[in-house]
């Protein structure tokens, strides 16, 4: 019941998101690879995974789509945890670099591309890896993309012949690197590696969950794998942060504040460090080659519940410190501190996980100790209490005068008095 009462809760607001946005009808295709040109133009899903591993959805979630340039942050991590961050950057820098994707940003006097997260950065990133050639190098690939989306993964092969067609200029560019001595492999390698490591099929759900094992510091919190170290995770973010939009990265981190990376068949993967990953597929793409329906999407999340980074977080506390039943009609189930999301759906879960056997049954919501509850929070506890009371549950709440979560519960001064109206109530 658990899950049942959080997939509905936390599903309404990406499901919400979808009808907001779904309409804009602006944007183009990727037609440069042309099995991109053939993807659905209105295919629009949204997924968010928490931290506990708690995995929503809405809308086109399902639809498998190649993870194209949404792979070069895993990558990376798997380059950091090999080599080191000393290793790495004398190869590929840190920088934006204010062009696109495909742009030949190499730095004058080294060839180092300007990051990890534009072509010629995750092209290097690649060859990096330890192999004894493309088949074990790719191998590594998957292998890692896989661990952080908790299941194996396997490749478009369709798309992967289209991008070997058409992928000269990527090719061009290792050639660059190797003639400067920032590519450590043979650059045909290098390039054929990377055009197969874009073409592995996902979803929209396996790269939330790839957010949000970066969200939880490197380890996957659907497995229980710890993926990579989690210092690995916090460098891996903060490049994302400042690179992984392209061009219109400082547009982005001013905007939405939260590392991001994007791909060019319409996926995008957020991070909200130490609380989720969202992600969202739409495919098309606006100047900068990202998903015009998902960006304006995340924006609003974003605006919603106060996630971008430059907020003050509220210190952490213990949040649910009461959760039973009595062994018929009532349970209760007491919450502290500040909330934010992650907090809330602490609460959600726990609400879910101890409902009274008989009906009517009383809920006792106690918030009474509650300091603060963000807009994130207000709107999971709004829609617990009206999930409860749509099963027949009578809800009484506690909770300060100023903490508007609708007309669905009773509300009391205190809990005795809440105890008591729930003895009689029904």
């Amino acid at each position: 019941m658990a899950r049942e009462i959080a997939s509905e809760v936390v599903g309404e607001l990406l499901t919400e998101l979808c009808r907001a946005h779904g309409a804009d009808a602006s944007g183009d295709l990727a037609a440069y690879i042309p099995p991109l040109a053939l993807a659905d133009p209105g295919a629009f899903g949204l997924a968010l995974v928490s931290r506990e591993g708690h995995r929503y959805q809405a809308g086109d979630a399902e639809i498998r789509f190649t993870i194209q340039s949404v792979s070069k942050p895993f990558v990376y991590a798997l380059a950091l945890t090999e080599l080191g961050l000393a290793e790495v950057t004398r190869h590929v820098g840190t920088e934006p670099s204010g062009e696109a994707f495909n742009a030949i940003s190499l730095e004058p006097g080294t060839g180092r591309p300007a990051n990890p997260m534009i072509n010629a950065g995750a092209i290097a990133t690649t060859g990096m890896l330890a192999a004894e050639g493309p088949e074990e190098r790719f191998t590594r690939v998957l292998d890692v993309l896989g661990r952080f989306a908790g299941r194996g993964l396997d490749v478009d092969e369709e798309v992967y012949r289209a991008e070997a067609q058409t992928g000269d200029r990527n090719r061009a560019l290792a050639h660059l690197m190797r003639a400067s001595g920032s590519l450590r492999c043979p650059p045909t390698e290098a390039a054929e590696v990377y055009f197969r490591q874009c073409a592995v099929l996902v979803d929209t759900v396996d790269v939330a969950v790839m957010a949000a094992t970066l969200a939880a510091g490197g380890l996957n919190p659907v497995t229980g794998e710890q993926v990579v170290p989690e210092p690995v995770a916090v460098q891996v973010l903060a490049v994302m942060a400042t690179c992984g939009m392209y061009d219109g990265s400082g547009e982005w981190l001013l905007r939405v504040g939260l590392p991001a990376k994007s791909g060019v068949s319409g996926g995008v993967i957020a991070v909200s460090p130490g609380r989720f990953g969202v992600a969202g597929y739409s495919p098309p793409l606006d100047a900068a080659g990202n998903s015009v329906r998902v960006v304006s999407a995340l924006r609003e999340l974003s605006d919603r519940f106060g996630l971008h980074l430059m907020h003050n977080p509220a210190p952490s506390a213990p949040t649910v410190t009461e959760a039973w039943r009595d062994g018929g009609r009532l349970a209760l189930v007491a919450a502290q501190g500040a909330l934010d999301f992650t907090a809330a759906e602490r609460v959600v879960h726990a609400v879910g996980a101890c409902l009274p056997d008989e009906q009517p049954g009383c809920l006792v919501l106690d918030l009474h100790r509650v300091t603060d509850a963000d807009a994130a929070a207000l709107a999971l506890l709004r829609g617990v209490i009206a999930a409860a009371a749509s099963t027949g549950l009578l809800v009484g709440l506690v909770a300060a005068p100023d903490m508007t979560l609708g007309d669905r519960a009773t509300v009391h001064d205190s809990r005795d008095a809440a105890i008591a109206w729930a003895a009689t109530a029904g």
